[in-house]
């Protein structure tokens, strides 16, 4: 059962790839150092972490209180690990610019 309760990040993999590629790159006003790549590594894992949880924590939570058909778990997961992974990297951006001005 675990293969499909991922179902929803495994789909969402390389969107992730894409919004981290983006995070990793911009802003360029900022400098580079190995703070910020360290910085940076680490709030992307967190990301990742945060929307994998999130997504078993929506599927098992669907799969046991709402009654609206099987689709729905998969709606779930997908919903909430997006919502973790964008919440996570948007205030990890935020202190980025912040910390290394």
């Amino acid at each position: 059962m675990a293969d499909v309760a991922d179902l929803a990040l495994i789909l969402f993999l390389p969107w992730f790839a894409i919004l981290g590629a983006l995070y990793w790159f911009y802003p360029r006003s900022l400098e580079r150092s190995a703070a910020r790549r360290r910085f940076d590594l680490a709030a992307l894992v967190f990301a990742f972490i945060a929307a994998f949880i999130a997504g078993r924590w929506g599927y098992f939570t669907a799969a046991t209180g709402i009654e609206a058909g099987p689709i729905w778990r998969q709606v779930l997961a997908s919903l909430l690990a997006y919502k973790a992974f964008l919440v996570v990297v948007g205030v990890a951006w935020a202190w980025r610019g912040q910390r290394f001005r």
